[in-house]
């Protein structure tokens, strides 16, 4: 099969290509599109449907999985390969979530489970064809400018949303070599709903990553919900994540709106995915293959259109391993893996970074911007930052409130650590020290019972005022909220 070498121009109206063997389906998508306004040109196999890209360009392009002569990435490789503008639909045989997989990874752009819903199917084409509008209209565009100065060749963005783009992806400050890559790769990525995987250690700015993708996708106008995993009861994950319906529990007194709802049409953004339960990620992975989630108390399932970003600081393959996170689900959830790197492997960033933080700083406070000296410049290099943006940020924040107005400089404790050590780092050459008091036989109930007493003197000092105890403590009220639950604090404890 011969590939032209240049797009060819779509005709006047929004145009499809629907792809199906199966005469009556391919009807029904024929007829439930021409309803909507679109041109729409069929046809029945792998062959004539190549025939039929050869004459002309569509906007988008809606194709079953199994064809008599082939499969439908092969329509997926022949877009790619002759670099079309067009945005493919596939479409795949129920629970058949390892071809859905394939195809995201192959370059579609959504994908279908059968029996298809008429309304999802119109709604996703609806995105395709704007998203591949867009790209024709946007075709001259080859560079997108970013904070640090530096510009890097980028895939075409979502057409109503640059301004958003841009501005997100310059939030990652940075023009080493991977943080360009990084924001270029965001940027390509963000055209389709292939779930995408953010990897990385606490601090390195994994949900500036989730929201980069999200702004630079055609989902930038819909909402964007993030959810930190771990800090919500297991016995509450179900109700959180799917809703509730009133009266299906002690306490549900009216319908509540689960996660996924509140993201409809938007992006969810799942931080800490693998700290889920095991009965909590099969939930979670129903949900991500048949685009639908039943609230509790429910009898009818509800469709949802969401993209799902997950994001964890742990070895998600070394907890397969384990048995301790679900082997599938993560296969679902890392169709497009991002690996953020720590702060320490990218140092050359961390003038440019440290400026930025600081006029963040300024700005919140009303100051003025507070010179960087060498000498201090010197120590934030040599201090290990395990933390990374987090943790320099938190020490800028200290050096400022320390200051005398004029000069910034590390409090004597961060100075004697930053001296004690050369710039480069590692942990052969400065072993931990050594700890000295006894360990406790049960980590996790030791770090509990600190965190309770913490939660329970702070909760005493305000009169159990729960929203200034979370003021203090630098949390939320839900996360406040679900800390209690999980340690099991109540009024009860309001007494010395």
């Amino acid at each position: 099969m011969m590939y032209p070498s240049e797009p060819l121009s779509p005709r006047g109206s929004p145009s499809v290509l629907v792809i199906d063997d199966e005469p009556d389906l391919r009807t029904l998508y024929e007829l439930s599109l021409t309803r909507e306004g679109y041109e729409v040109v069929t046809a029945d196999s792998v062959a004539q449907s190549l025939a039929a890209l050869a004459k002309r360009q569509f906007h988008a392009v809606v194709s079953d999985m199994q064809l008599p002569d082939g499969l439908g990435l092969e329509v997926l490789k022949f877009l790619s390969h002759a670099q079309r503008t067009e945005r493919c639909v596939v479409i795949t045989a129920h629970g058949s979530a390892d071809n859905a997989v394939e195809a995201l990874k192959a370059g579609a752009f959504d994908y279908l489970s059968k029996p298809v819903d008429l309304k999802q199917f119109r709604s996703v084409v609806a995105q395709a064809v704007r998203l591949s509008q867009g790209a024709v209209a946007h075709a001259s565009t080859t560079a997108l400018p970013y904070q640090s100065g530096a510009s890097v060749a980028a895939p075409i963005l979502a057409q109503d949303a640059p301004n958003t783009a841009t501005l997100a992806l310059s939030a990652m400050v940075g023009a080493s070599e991977v943080m360009v890559h990084l924001r270029a790769r965001i940027a390509k990525v963000a055209r389709s709903m292939a779930p995408v995987l953010v990897q990385g250690e606490s601090g390195t700015g994994k949900e500036l990553v989730a929201r980069a993708v999200h702004a630079c996708s055609h989902r930038s106008e819909g909402p964007f919900v993030a959810v930190n995993c771990s800090a919500i009861p297991e016995n509450l994950l179900e109700a959180e994540f799917f809703g509730a319906r009133k009266g299906s529990y002690t306490g549900a007194t009216t319908d509540r709106e689960g996660f996924f709802q509140a993201a409809h049409g938007g992006t969810l953004f799942l931080d800490e995915i693998g700290d889920l339960p095991l009965a909590m990620q099969a939930k979670l992975l129903r949900a991500i293959q048949e685009r639908s989630i039943k609230p509790i108390g429910d009898t009818q399932e509800q469709a949802v259109n969401v993209r799902i970003v997950s994001a964890t600081h742990r070895d998600l393959v070394a907890a397969v391993a384990a048995g301790e996170f679900r082997q599938d689900l993560f296969y679902r959830i890392n169709v497009i893996d991002m690996i953020l790197p720590p702060l320490r492997q990218r140092l050359e960033d961390l003038p440019e970074l440290v400026d930025c933080l600081l006029q963040r700083i300024a700005d919140e406070s009303g100051e003025k911007v507070l010179p960087v000296s060498p000498m201090l410049m010197q120590q934030l290099l040599a201090l290990p930052l395990p933390g990374n943006v987090r943790e320099l940020e938190n020490l800028l924040y200290r050096a400022v409130a320390l200051s005398d107005g004029q000069n910034l400089s590390l409090d004597e404790v961060v100075q004697s650590k930053a001296l004690a050590l050369p710039v480069t780092m590692s942990a052969q050459t400065h072993p931990l020290p050594e700890i000295e008091k006894a360990l406790p036989r049960d980590l996790q109930a030791h770090l509990d019972e600190q965190e309770r007493q913490i939660l329970v003197k702070t909760l005493r000092d305000t009169g159990f005022n729960r929203t200034a105890s979370a003021a203090r403590l630098g949390m939320s009220l839900r996360q406040i909220r679900y800390r209690m639950a999980r340690l099991g604090i109540d009024a009860d404890d309001s007494k010395a």
